[in-house]
């Protein structure tokens, strides 16, 4: 990869994460407070990579400013437990998440020694 390719990467990348704070600012405080509050959940347990994360922070705020032109209330988004929400809205995006690779690792954790399980039964 040439040092061009990874600088258009990158400030392409800043490019969208600057609309998108820019959009988020636009919200109206309560919808701003929520995408905020989500926002930093996402930057621990959300997409790892710079175009996968651009993505699913430009669908969020598509989302919030949906339901704040709609005046659909915060809730009605999230529901009765924001970290569901959230960790469904994280699974579109899921691609290369340490956090998705960990649970794969886990579940194929479990599936190994459950055969070694039955292994010792026959």
């Amino acid at each position: 990869m040439k040092i061009s390719d990874i600088a258009t990467k990158v400030i392409g990348d800043k490019r969208r994460w600057r609309a998108y704070k820019a959009r988020t600012r636009q919200l109206p405080a309560n919808y701003r407070a929520a995408v905020e509050a989500l926002e930093r959940y996402l930057m621990f347990f959300g997409a790892a990579d710079g175009d996968t994360a651009a993505s699913m922070y430009e669908d969020l705020i598509d989302l919030f400013e949906r339901a704040a032109a709609d005046g659909t209330p915060i809730r009605e988004i999230v529901g009765a437990d924001p970290v569901d929400f959230v960790d469904t809205f994280i699974q579109n995006y899921s691609k290369g998440g340490w956090i998705t690779r960990e649970r794969e690792r886990l579940t194929n954790g479990i599936e190994r020694a459950e055969g070694l399980d039955e292994g010792k039964r026959s």
